[in-house]
């Protein structure tokens, strides 16, 4: 706790000066201080709350195996790629990209680039040493304010996500994207159940309640379904 908090007769952590910041800010300030999994992330070295949400995932879905090879696209802070590193060992190999600077992180491969850029991505799958076992995307646009114009942007980048594994993923490999409340749009659904064998929605216990977040995971790819989608 720092020098400008205090607890109150509740427990909670609250600010003394309310000078110099927003309400806004403010009241995002408090909300961390006083989330247990801003807590813990911190106590057990992950660089964000996230990496609880991958987690989570991975505790339902058992994506990570020792060995494997994971891309992590939207990668900064770079928590989702922590644990991935945890999970897949020295033998695994993780490649990380954001269009923001990523520390470096001991293990793996740290790329800066925008992904909606075919040059960046070529320099992604050159980076490669295989196809890989997951492809995770922890990816978002800018909120618009707007619930439709949202829910349009994340699901270009869903279908971003879905297209580079057809470059990048394994037979039987697994895709984890972002995605909001209402999941996601029916005829790229269709296209997703066609080429994985199990497709659905989650949202972690550890992702906000209030959050219109939550994660489309795709097992068990299938590339040679692809020519089905022009049907």
């Amino acid at each position: 706790m720092s020098e400008n908090s205090f607890r109150n007769k509740n427990g909670k952590i609250t600010l003394k000066n309310r000078k110099q910041r927003t309400d806004s800010s403010r009241r995002w300030l408090i909300r961390q201080l006083n989330d247990p999994y801003v807590q813990k992330a911190q106590s057990l070295g992950y660089r964000s709350r996230a990496a609880f949400k991958i987690l989570d995932i991975d505790q339902k879905f058992k994506l990570f195996k020792s060995g494997g090879i994971i891309v992590d696209l939207g990668a900064a802070p770079g928590g989702w790629a922590q644990v991935a590193l945890k999970k897949v060992g020295d033998k695994g190999q993780v490649v990380a990209i954001d269009l923001q600077e990523i520390e470096p992180i001991t293990g793996a491969l740290i790329l800066q680039g925008d992904f909606m850029d075919e040059e960046v991505v070529g320099k992604l799958l050159s980076s490669l040493p295989s196809k890989v076992d997951v492809v995770l995307s922890d990816m978002a646009a800018p909120a618009s304010g707007m619930t439709d114009v949202d829910h349009i942007r994340i699901m270009a980048l869903v279908e971003m996500v879905f297209d580079f594994c057809f470059l990048a993923l394994k037979p039987k490999g697994s895709m984890v994207a972002k995605v909001l409340r209402g999941g996601t749009e029916t005829k790229l659904l269709q296209q997703l159940k066609k080429c994985f064998t199990k497709v659905v929605h989650f949202k972690p216990p550890s992702s906000r309640a209030d959050s219109a977040e939550m994660y489309l995971v795709a097992t068990g790819f299938r590339p040679e379904k692809k020519e089905v989608l022009s049907d």
